[in-house]
């Protein structure tokens, strides 16, 4: 069984409006030296040993399901699970 994390965030030339909201209540807040915020997702699964490669598996999930390609990039980590 393999554990999958995978990240998702907007590409750098989208416009990230919650990110602003976020920068901007933060400096309402104080937290002047904090900027630049970009808001993503982070998506875990599990994919059990088979034939096929894990990475393919995963590429495919993600392509196909988990992320627009058009607005969003995607970094995953694969690690070996004993336990759910």
């Amino acid at each position: 069984m393999y554990k999958v994390k995978v990240y998702v965030t907007l590409k750098k030339s989208v416009i990230d409006p919650h990110g602003s909201a976020v920068e901007r209540q933060l400096q309402s807040m104080d937290y002047n030296g904090v900027s630049n915020v970009r808001v993503g997702k982070y998506i875990e699964f599990f994919v059990e040993k088979s034939d096929r490669n894990v990475e393919e598996i995963v590429k495919e999930v993600c392509e196909k399901m988990l992320v627009n390609p058009v607005i969003e990039d995607y970094r995953y980590e694969v690690e070996e699970s004993v336990n759910q």
